[in-house]
């Protein structure tokens, strides 16, 4: 675990770093396009901030390398190597893309071809554990479709998420963090060496977004562009193929008996495996919304849009920092509840726990307005939006107009009180006659 703290410090670390200059250099070329009907910023704010990210994945695979608990995931497979193929095809488009505004089927393109790319390395589903029947073998074809059409529907869905100033780093970061904790457990709970990918890329994407996370909070100084949110889906998934396709459910061994009734048996536990677009269930469900709204409307599923969740959190009357909040809670409520019943499936109160807090959202949810305010003893700590507001002095009208002073008029009566001359004698005025 040291290692892995250690890691995911440094990818923190050159991401927060990087992220000032890349801002300089992001203004200096121009990188700050204009503000377009579907946006809600009011200033141009510059892109490009994709760039420290990549950097700060770079960085973290190189620490990774070196160290030795972690140095066996590059001996022992390949995946490290494909990722970031992947990772710099997909970042040198967005790159591109945030400067130059590329069309949405280059884009589209190109995101096939570096889930390609990840393929032809290793990086791919290989089978799959389904309830009822047990472990499928997928042939090469059907494995790389299913890989191609993870990697493209989960950058998508990042992409179509990411209008809001910190909600998509914040959003991918909770999502890597629940991924983490699973593939950690597999990993040393049941030293299954084929979730060390898996655990070490959720890592350093959960570094990325926190040590860019600061510069990206309301109000953002960049955005990280399509450089950087395409980057961290590819990331996402990636995790996501590792786990699912390289996984055997018949390493745990936790039940005994036939392929099909130990699969059947373990259903909560293949939760993350056979539904790993869960982690990321509120991206998902935006972009299916978004492909249905436009598709119904007779446009193209890539036009742009402000009917995303979020756009329709500010309509109802949510700031823009609440509605943020409001998104991190219900990606952590789905994220981590779906991975605490599949480690306690049999336990009721996570149940009641995750109806517990969905009711909590759902109340947030409906009450727009509500501010809350802190007690007297925190009034010098928390934000000054929270504080109680000093009752205002009551002015008697009366007394301010007997205390005010007539302002003589100056030079030709030019002030906005007093008589105005009604001829301009020039040569006073030192101009010529």
């Amino acid at each position: 675990m040291r290692d892995y703290l250690l890691t995911l410090c440094v990818t923190a670390a050159v991401t927060y770093l990087l992220t000032g200059p890349v801002r300089k250099f992001a203004i200096a070329t121009g990188a700050m396009p204009e503000i377009r009907a579907r946006d809600v910023h009011r200033e141009p704010t510059p892109r490009l901030g994709g760039i420290a990210m990549f950097f700060g994945l770079c960085a973290g695979l190189l620490v990774a390398d070196h160290l030795q608990n972690l140095n066996s995931v590059f001996e022992l497979s390949n995946e490290p190597r494909a990722l970031l193929s992947g990772a710099a095809l997909i970042w040198l488009i967005g790159v591109l893309d945030d400067k130059f505004e590329l069309d949405a089927l280059i884009k589209l393109g190109a995101q096939m071809i570096s889930a390609g790319v990840m393929v032809a390395q290793g990086l791919t589903i290989l089978w799959l554990p389904i309830p009822g029947v047990g472990v499928v073998s997928l042939t090469p074809w059907q494995g790389t479709l299913l890989t191609v059409a993870l990697v493209v529907l989960t950058i998508n869905a990042v992409n179509f998420v990411d209008g809001l100033d910190g909600l998509a780093a914040g959003m991918v970061c909770i999502a890597a963090a629940a991924f983490f904790l699973y593939a950690y457990r597999l990993w040393y709970g049941y030293t299954i060496e084929a979730a060390a990918p898996a655990t070490l890329f959720t890592v350093i994407l959960m570094g990325m977004c926190l040590g860019f996370l600061p510069h990206n909070m309301h109000p953002a100084r960049i955005f990280m562009g399509d450089s950087g949110s395409m980057l961290i889906g590819l990331i996402l998934a990636a995790s996501a193929i590792s786990i699912t396709g390289q996984v055997d459910p018949d390493a745990l061994k936790i039940f005994e008996g036939s392929t099909r009734e130990a699969t059947h048996a373990a259903l909560p536990v293949f939760i993350p495996l056979l539904l790993p677009l869960t982690i990321i269930a509120i991206p998902m469900a935006d972009l299916v919304l978004a492909i249905v709204r436009r598709t119904w409307k007779g446009q193209s599923p890539f036009a742009a849009d402000r009917g995303h969740l979020h756009h329709r959190l500010l309509e109802i009357g949510h700031s823009h920092s609440r509605a943020v909040l409001i998104m991190y809670f219900w990606s952590a409520l789905i994220a981590f509840g779906t991975l605490a019943y599949s480690v306690h499936s049999a336990s009721m109160w996570i149940v009641l726990c995750v109806v517990g807090l969905s009711a909590i959202g759902l109340v947030l949810l409906l009450l727009p307005r509500f501010t809350p305010r802190a007690p007297r003893w925190a009034q010098s700590v928390v934000p000054p939006r929270y504080r109680r507001r000093k009752p205002a002095p009551v002015v008697d009208p009366v007394a301010v107009e007997e205390e005010r002073v007539p302002v003589p008029a100056g030079l030709h009566g030019a002030t906005a009180i007093g008589n105005r001359a009604r001829f301009t004698d020039r040569r006073k005025a030192g101009t010529p006659s």
